[in-house]
This record gives structure tokens, C-alpha cells and sequence, in this order.
């Protein structure tokens, strides 16, 4: 892959994930009943970084979990005979409880709709909703994100990658190019 350029800086996500934070208090009227979910591996840091911000802005610290969708995808058997199972851990009743699923990077949907089947699993929340930093389109399902960090239209032959400090060393957005073969 050809390193294009970079999208969102340090300052950049760290603004997109305080606004997501604000959007969802405002939305969810306060913080009760809200939870957040993230969705491995970097939906994962994000979420803490917005149970972080939640609790600074409203003083009170909501739950959290971590959600493994690898045997929910629908591309499984294209991924190998033995795909990688990772821990799904959500230490509380989802029951009547509003939950943001975080991701990193809302595609195709497909990752959201495993997500969903994911979590219905585990139970059955009041209200979902889909938190992402980067939106970069060319949708296959009918799925949007309910809170965006940035809306990145980007061609099918580029790839956005999230670096964040806790899984790469650094807070970025970057476009790459896949090299043609």
C-alpha cells in the first residue's frame, strides 16, 4: 500500500471524540441508562476514551464493554479455517440500557450488522446506537452511524486506516492506496 495522506491529526480525533461524547449525552438526554460497547480493536480504545470524556462532562461514569463479532461475520468462510476469537466481555445487563457501539471506521456496514447480532446475544437493550470516527461511505447495507467524527468520501481502491495511541503509539487518520497488482 502508497501512503497518501494523513486525514486527522492528534488534535483532530482528539476534537471528533469530544463532540461524539457531547452528541451523545445531548442525545440520550444525561447519561442514564447509557453504556458503550466497543467493537475490537480499536473500537475498543475509542469507547474507553468517550467513557473517559463522558464522565468528564457529566461527573458520573457509565459502563463499558468489549465486543468480539468475528464468528458474526458473513465472511467467514473467506477468512480461514481458523479465524481469530477474540474476548467478548460485557460485565453488565444490557437490558433496558442505552448502548453505543463504537467502531473506528464505518465501511461497507457489514462489521455494524455483525456487531448488532453480537450484541442482541447478549441481550436486549433498549436502544442501540452506532458511534464511528471516521465515516468513509460505499455502503452495502442499509446501516448509518448515528454519531461521525468525520465523513471521509474515499474511492474503493483506498484504505483508511485509525491509528490510536493506546494500539499504534499515536492518534491519526491516514488514507492509503492499495497498489494495483
Amino acid at each position: 500500500m502508497i501512503f497518501k495522506s494523513k486525514l486527522l491529526n492528534e488534535d483532530e480525533v482528539r476534537r471528533a471524540l469530544t463532540r461524539i461524547a457531547h452528541e451523545v449525552i445531548e442525545k440520550n438526554k444525561g447519561v442514564d441508562r447509557l453504556c458503550f460497547v466497543g467493537i475490537h480493536t480499536r473500537g475498543i480504545s475509542l469507547a474507553k476514551r468517550l467513557v473517559d470524556l463522558v464522565e468528564k462532562f457529566e461527573g458520573k461514569r457509565v459502563p463499558m464493554g468489549i465486543l468480539d463479532i468475528t464468528l458474526y461475520r458473513d465472511d467467514l468462510s473467506e477468512i480461514g479455517l481458523q479465524p481469530k476469537v477474540r474476548e467478548t466481555r460485557i460485565p453488565f445487563d444490557l437490558g433496558g440500557k442505552a448502548v453505543v457501539l463504537v467502531d473506528d471506521v464505518l465501511y461497507t456496514g457489514r462489521t455494524a450488522r455483525a456487531a448488532l447480532d453480537a450484541l442482541i446475544d447478549q441481550g436486549r437493550p433498549s436502544r442501540i446506537y452506532l458511534a464511528v470516527l471516521v465515516d468513509r461511505g460505499h455502503r452495502e447495507l442499509p446501516i448509518r452511524a448515528d454519531f461521525v467524527g468525520k465523513n471521509l468520501p474515499t474511492s474503493k481502491s483506498e484504505v483508511v486506516k485509525v491509528k490510536t495511541l493506546e494500539d499504534d503509539g499515536e492518534d491519526a487518520v491516514e488514507l492509503w492506496e492499495v497498489e494495483a497488482s
